[in-house]
């Protein structure tokens, strides 16, 4: 009976430890399984981020961003061309006045957006050069020069025809140039782009 007892004993432990084994067992997790779900997790989260971030840019875009820049540079290029024939002053000059005129006011209605949302001064100053420079300056570079070819242009005064028709195809003609150039730096993170960074 004794040995009977010892015997069953023997044989619970054996279960008890076989179990035990059996449940470690159970709860093991192959490392090719954890890794593939890290994998799967990893993959995953690069086509979220991927998708944030298109390769191009819509030609709707551009031309919202083309048209801001326009905006600027038509109130600068009026301005400077009243102030510059109001003073007598001669072409060159009235054009060099017209060009930082259209500059600041390019700039100047882009760092206003920028501020709206709450970044500072110093940040939003960088910003508004890095978007609108280039915009700027091939706009202004197309619509000076449309003038500067366009015969009898540069001579005519603000309550000419001649003026007013001169500078507005010249904006016009600016604006289908620009835009193309707009939508290349946006589809690279440029431009306006990185306006809109601080828009949402």
């Amino acid at each position: 009976m004794q040995h009977d007892t010892h015997h069953g004993q023997h044989a619970d432990h054996m279960n008890h430890a076989g179990y035990s084994g059996h449940a470690d067992h159970s709860n093991h997790v192959p490392h090719a399984e954890n890794s593939g779900h890290a994998d799967n997790s990893s993959h995953s989260g690069h086509a979220t981020h991927a998708a944030h971030h298109p390769g191009g840019a819509s030609w709707s875009m551009a031309a919202r961003a083309t048209l801001h820049c326009l905006t600027g540079c038509a109130i600068g290029e009026i301005l400077g061309m009243v102030i510059g024939t109001a003073l007598g002053w001669g072409n060159m000059a009235t054009m060099v006045l017209a060009i930082v005129l259209a500059f600041f006011f390019g700039y100047s209605l882009t760092l206003r957006s920028i501020l709206k949302a709450g970044v500072d001064f110093r940040t939003a100053l960088s910003v508004a050069f890095a978007a609108d420079t280039l915009s700027i300056a091939v706009m202004e570079l197309i619509d000076n020069g449309v003038i500067a070819l366009w015969p009898g242009a540069m001579d005519a005064t603000l309550a000419d025809t001649l003026f007013w028709g001169a500078l507005a195809i010249s904006l016009a003609v600016a604006f289908v140039v620009t835009t193309p150039v707009n939508k290349w730096m946006i589809g690279r993170g440029k431009g306006h782009a990185v306006v809109h960074q601080y828009h949402h």
